[in-house]
């Protein structure tokens, strides 16, 4: 018979239930922004099933998952509540060896688990909350290397959840939430450098699809990283923290580093991605502005078509600045609503990728540059977003 999943003191149960509320993520739709870390999690460790699992007090319930068909189980059929027990990592080669999970339904019938591997969902004061898990129908074990890359995911989704509870307070609170925010921002970043230097390790793994594979989630990781970078940037905003320091500044160099950011993303995409270094000076903090610039060079790229065109370059405008323009041929927005677009969690198209904040923060880095940003636009004809910053 199978056995029932040991629970945690009544009392840290009850921590826990209270920490896993209060990130509001259950029950909420399918994301692409973990379901690109399942995929991941299955192509590293050559897994037919990935699962982004939270135990809750009475079910498991799956943020993400590829292959099982389902998305929450009862909690006599969890693998993941054993594994929020564990210190850490719970790698099981055989279930049906396992007296914990040999009666298991999902052993004893389909999906016939035989494998399971979970790494911690963890709080940052330590409370567990599910796993990131890969299962097999086939009894195995993972090399080291997969076993730390697990780990590195497991924190990236942990870091989505913390982005997605800050993104929320800081934009409904006020001056103090931000400044908090930026330092959560900073420290954020810490473990996706982690991540990062754990999938360079796992690159012997041996094989060129594999290394492929690992490159490609080098590549997912980094604009994860990119993407903290620019939460960090949208705290410095009107509400924010310290404001940037804006000194004279050559736009030619930061309009060069967007090219290089994004200009893989557009090859990958199909899409011409041509950027007019053309020099040109303005009063202007080259870090925030070039945070700025790539979320409008993201958001051109995301919502342009193959055989698109994106656009950037800049020039003097009719008040004695400096615009620098980014135009696409892409779906474009509503005129009406464009407004609303600059609003965060909001998206051109509600079915992309992503959180749907790039111009929210785009609007916050403008207020702290003192820039001016204007949209035109239409549905079905593209967009051109022109950012107007002072001159010297």
């Amino acid at each position: 018979m199978h056995q029932a999943a040991t629970r945690l003191p009544a009392h840290a149960e009850a921590r826990r239930l209270s920490a896993l509320h209060a990130y509001d993520i259950l029950d909420t739709p399918v994301e692409a922004v973990f379901d690109d870390i399942t995929r991941l999690a299955s192509a590293i460790c050559a897994t037919p099933m990935s699962i982004i699992s939270l135990v809750d007090a009475d079910r498991q319930w799956f943020k993400s998952e590829l292959g099982l068909g389902m998305r929450e189980t009862p909690m006599d059929a969890s693998i993941c509540a054993h594994a929020i027990l564990e210190h850490d990592f719970l790698e099981v080669p055989d279930t049906t060896v396992d007296p914990r999970f040999a009666g298991n339904p999902l052993v004893t019938g389909a999906p016939g688990l035989r494998f399971y591997a979970g790494a911690l969902l963890k709080t940052p004061d330590g409370l567990p909350l599910g796993t990131v898990c890969v299962l097999d129908t086939v009894p195995r074990t993972l090399t080291p290397a997969q076993v730390e890359t697990l780990h590195a995911l497991a924190r990236q989704v942990m870091a989505q959840f913390e982005l997605r509870r800050m993104v929320i307070e800081a934009h409904a609170l006020n001056q103090q939430r931000a400044r908090v925010l930026a330092t959560a921002g900073h420290d954020l970043k810490g473990p996706l450098r982690a991540a990062l230097y754990a999938l360079q390790k796992a690159r012997g793994l041996s094989g060129e699809a594999q290394a492929e594979r690992l490159q490609n989630a080098e590549q997912d990781l980094s604009y994860i990283n990119q993407k903290f970078g620019e939460l960090i940037a949208a705290a410095t905003g009107k509400r924010g923290a310290a404001p940037p320091e804006l000194r004279e500044t050559d736009l030619g160099p930061v309009l060069e580093d967007v090219q290089r950011a994004w200009a893989r993303a557009a090859q990958r995409k199909g899409i011409e991605l041509v950027v007019d270094a053309t020099p040109c000076v303005a009063k202007t903090n080259a870090s925030l502005l070039e945070t700025l610039l790539g979320n409008l060079a993201s958001n051109a790229i995301k919502y342009t078509p193959a055989g698109g065109r994106v656009t950037i370059g800049c020039g003097p405008d009719a008040d004695g600045g400096i615009a620098v323009v980014v135009t696409d041929t892409g779906i474009g927005m509503d005129a009406s609503r464009v407004g609303e677009y600059f609003d965060a969690f909001r998206q051109a198209d509600a079915s992309s990728e992503g959180l749907g904040i790039g111009l929210w923060i785009v609007q916050q880095a403008a207020d702290a540059l003192g820039a001016r940003v204007e949209v035109q636009s239409a549905l079905g004809e593209g967009a051109r977003i022109s950012v107007h910053l002072p001159g010297v």
